[in-house]
């Protein structure tokens, strides 16, 4: 199975369960509070990919950068986008100097 396989079979279930009962479902619970909740969710699951990637050696970075996508994926579920949207952006982007890239956004007001 490939990457863009697993992302869109997971992007599938997180629609899936979006309407289970909050009671029944974590991905649901997410969705009711809200992009809020969802966001603060991010944010924590950043952090701790953070402080996996300073440990020397980096245990447990797989784990944590895994969490993120996820709840990364929930997020952008939430607002009706997916996974496939995100590998196509890196795919316009590939071959792009990361300067040149960031300038062209600035220049565009992003």
């Amino acid at each position: 199975m490939s990457s863009s396989d697993i992302l869109a079979e997971l992007d599938a279930l997180l629609t899936e369960r979006r309407q289970a009962s909050p009671d029944q479902s974590y991905v649901a619970r997410l969705h009711a509070g809200g992009p809020a909740a969802i966001g603060k969710k991010v944010g924590e699951e950043a952090a701790e990919v953070i402080i996996a990637g300073m440990s020397s050696p980096a245990e447990g970075l797989v784990h944590e950068v895994a969490d993120l996508w996820f709840h990364s994926m929930v997020l952008l579920n939430h607002h009706a986008l997916d996974a496939s949207m995100v590998l196509a952006e890196l795919q316009r982007r590939l071959g792009v100097s990361g300067l040149e890239e960031k300038a062209a956004r600035a220049a565009e007001g992003k």
